[in-house]
């Protein structure tokens, strides 16, 4: 034949077509003969070589991918002809050297005869360092492959190939690579090349197989582990069904059969249904779903709440004012309230309606007064008179929506609000539910739990409450909630729309000592360890406390001044210097405890009261702790600073700054009227200030107050010291109303004002004061400035200069 001549003189071979097969130089494979394109090409060069002795009959390998040859073939020789290990037919062939095929042609037999030359594949002599590291290279990876497959056998086999061109084709045994890879390969001609593309691929398929080959491990580990934890809660499961027998107990009484519970609890309708859906789920869960676990939880809370349970309340409505009164000294308002409650719904309940409309006769009082008034106790004591269950819940600080109506059941660790949470603490349905410092609510971007309220908070509408981690009709109708606030401003006006509001202003000094001798000196005899008779504290001694040691709308100072002189007297008894039982009069509280920190000014030396000089006048406000006194005071500059206008200190807002320029323009335009020199007001400064600089102060209830100082100044005659006022002024000289009035009288009488001035259209909120405090004040009601000026200001004794 033609390639037995110069190696690179064109020759003619039968083609044996390989199918998604490729053979490259040097393999050694049977292939098939019952193909008929096979044994076609196998018998045409038998026929070939027929005539040539001692000659192999060659064939033309070239692999076919979608009915297209390839470029190049591979020259094989029929190496034996025979069958295979299935008893067919077959043929094995060698793979001796690439070769690039050209042309078709005519030969013998059925098979197709193709024009080929051989491809040099000539390398220099001696190789280059860098051929022999690639060479290097491609053994290691080859040998760490073969390794990992356990093939020892074939290592040492490859460690012996020395042929550039030989090693870079024994890849084609890697099963790893694909027809395309192989005819790549194929395809390269120079062996260096071949050899680096050979080593990339390899290199890639290790990098593939260490990948795998983690993943593997991580599942496998990941099997075992549930593997284990099914065996040990199997394990378990058996151990405690050993457990059961052995105790006697029956299969049934498991606790964890929540559908038993189900159905055995007492359960609204729609909430069974609920939950038995939720226990359906929860059946076809399996036990390492997390989503078990949330159902379990869900399903204790539903099946922990009192949906049936209610306590009765007692209608004895005499009895119920007994424990009110007992409790709590004054507050008349509020007991009242609370009596007529319990009077309207025992009759509703004695005519058959108790429920009207799905919805009972629940209550929603909001109770707003200065701190230490008794808001907090008055709610326990409501709880107690209507023999119903108490809990608080404090709300201040509270700036996420989900603490009202609970989280959505998707986020982990998810639990009801804390109205769900205040009934299922309390055990019935029907508690006393106080909503602590509600004005202290907060909002952000987590929602405003305050609007979260108004449901809850709305008569109409809290008998179908729905909390977001229930999702389950919740009747809050019958829950009487109170509500607690410093602040009613602080309040959102939608939400106190759906409480009735109830003021706590203060206590006068006759229901401070009533309440420090009945409740706060027995808790306190008793917390600093002293039995009764031991320390016994005199009225006087009490009413000096609340008078002059104290200044406050409630008693919690006044409680605090008891325990500090029960404190001292025990201590003293310690230390063997005050012998027991020990009467305290007014005169020990000083040698006790110190000097007082509010003497009136009415009682302090005129000279050094503060309204001893022009232009300071006294005024009444209302704060966040109650009523208290403010003092204003003015002052004009020298007429040689050129400093004319208006300055205004002490932290006011703006409502007030608006006060003082009124009070000045109708001083400048009605001062002829008053007699005033006004001329003094366009010429020098005028500086207004009000003390306690750090206390924001704003309102228009300094005005008459402000008018008072200006004119006190101008005129040079003193306020009287036992002189207070409150009222808006206009420019025309009107005295318009204002708020707060119980509260102002309080503070009055608590620093010892005798005469408070007030508008005449505030008359009728004085029958909200009580009457003992109304005895004791000089009340003026006035229209105009002009009657202010004539109760205010002493006759005048000091001329001033022009």
């Amino acid at each position: 034949m033609a390639a037995e001549s110069d190696a690179f003189t064109p020759f003619t071979l039968p083609v044996l077509p390989l199918d998604d097969e490729v053979v490259l130089p040097g393999m050694v494979v049977p292939l098939d003969l019952t193909d008929t394109e096979v044994r076609a090409a196998v018998e045409a060069a038998q026929a070939a070589v027929r005539s040539r002795s001692g000659s192999k009959p060659e064939v033309l390998l070239v692999p076919r991918v979608d009915g297209t040859y390839a470029a190049t073939g591979v020259l094989g020789t029929v190496e034996q002809v025979g069958r295979l290990s299935d008893g067919d037919p077959g043929a094995l062939i060698k793979g001796r050297g690439r070769v690039r095929i050209g042309a078709g042609t005519t030969g013998p037999g059925a098979a197709l005869w193709v024009e080929g030359t051989r491809v040099d594949e000539t390398l220099p002599d001696p190789l280059p360092g860098q051929v022999l590291e690639q060479a290097k290279e491609y053994k290691a990876l080859v040998t760490d492959w073969l390794k990992k497959r356990g093939a020892w056998q074939v290592v040492d086999r490859v460690q012996q190939i020395d042929d550039i061109s030989q090693l870079a084709d024994n890849a084609g045994y890697s099963p790893f690579l694909t027809v395309a890879q192989k005819i790549e390969l194929l395809d390269t001609a120079d062996p260096v090349a071949r050899l680096r593309l050979a080593t990339e691929q390899l290199r890639e398929h290790l990098a593939e197989q260490d990948v795998a080959e983690s993943i593997a491990k991580d599942v496998q580990e990941g099997v075992d582990k549930q593997q284990r934890e099914f065996l040990l809660r199997r394990q378990l499961d058996a151990v405690r069904k050993e457990l059961r027998e052995l105790n006697g107990e029956q299969e049934g009484e498991e606790s964890d059969d929540y559908r038993a519970r189900v159905e055995a609890a007492d359960l609204p309708e729609k909430v069974r249904e609920a939950a038995l859906k939720e226990v359906d789920k929860l059946e076809r869960a399996s036990d390492q779903s997390p989503e078990g676990s949330w159902i379990r939880t869900w399903l204790d809370t539903v099946l922990e709440l009192p949906w049936n349970e209610r306590t009765e309340d007692a209608y004895d409505i005499a009895g119920a004012k007994d424990v009110l009164d007992a409790e709590h000294a004054g507050l008349e308002d509020v007991k009242e309230r609370i009596t007529e409650y319990l009077a309207v719904r025992k009759r509703r309940g004695d005519r058959g309606l108790g429920v009207v409309g799905g919805r009972r006769g629940g209550a929603v009082l909001a109770l707003v007064g200065p701190p230490g008034v008794g808001k907090t106790s008055i709610a326990e004591s409501v709880a107690h008179a209507m023999g119903r269950k108490f809990v608080r819940v404090a709300l201040g600080g509270v700036r996420d929506e989900a603490e009202i109506r609970g989280h959505r059941r998707t986020y982990v660790g998810a639990l009801p609000g804390r109205i769900v949470r205040a009934v299922k603490e309390a055990g019935s349905m029907n508690p006393v539910v106080l909503l602590d410092e509600i004005d202290k609510v907060g909002s952000d971007f987590r929602g405003d739990p305050a609007a979260a309220l108004l449901e809850v908070l709305d008569p109409a509408q809290n008998h179908t409450f729905r909390d977001h981690y229930l999702e389950v009709e919740l009747d809050l109708s019958d829950v009487v909630f109170l509500a607690t606030a410093n602040v009613l401003e602080a309040i959102p006006e939608a939400l106190l729309d759906r409480m009735e509001l109830v003021r706590l202003d203060g206590y006068t000094e006759d229901e401070k000592i009533v309440i420090a001798r009945d409740h706060l000196l027995p808790r306190q005899l008793e917390r600093a360890g002293l039995a009764d008779g031991e320390v016994v504290v005199d009225e006087s001694a009490l009413r000096k406390l609340a008078g002059e040691y104290t200044r406050e709308a409630g008693v919690r100072n006044l409680e605090r001044a008891v325990a500090r002189l029960l404190r001292k007297v025990a201590a003293q008894h310690e230390l063997g210097e005050r012998e027991l039982p020990y009467t305290i009069g007014a005169a020990e509280l000083r040698g006790l405890i110190g000097r007082p920190h509010h003497v009136p000014e009415s009682a302090q030396d005129p000279a050094e009261r503060r309204t001893a000089v022009p232009g300071v006048a006294t005024g009444l406000a209302v704060t966040g702790a109650g009523g208290d006194v403010l003092y204003v005071e003015a002052s004009l500059a020298d007429p040689e600073t050129g400093a004319a206008g208006l300055t205004l200190t002490g932290q006011l807002g703006d409502v007030m700054k608006e006060s003082a320029q009124i009070a000045l323009s109708y001083l400048r335009s009605h001062g002829a009227e008053t007699g005033l020199p006004v001329g003094d007001l366009k010429e020098r400064g005028i500086h207004i200030h009000f003390p306690a600089g750090a206390v924001p102060k704003d309102g228009p209830s300094a005005g008459i107050t402000m008018t008072t100082a200006l004119a006190s100044l101008l005129s040079g005659r003193l306020v009287r010291t036992d002189v207070a006022m409150t009222g808006e002024v206009s420019l025309t000289g009107r005295v318009l109303p204002i708020g707060g009035v119980k509260q102002k009288l309080l503070a009055a009488h608590r620093a010892g004002i005798t005469t408070v001035v007030i508008p005449k259209r505030n008359e009728p909120d004085l029958d909200d004061v009580p009457a003992e405090i109304r005895d004791t004040l000089e009340i003026h009601t006035v229209t105009d400035v002009g009657q202010v000026l004539e109760v205010a200001l002493s006759p005048a004794r000091v001329a001033v200069a022009a």
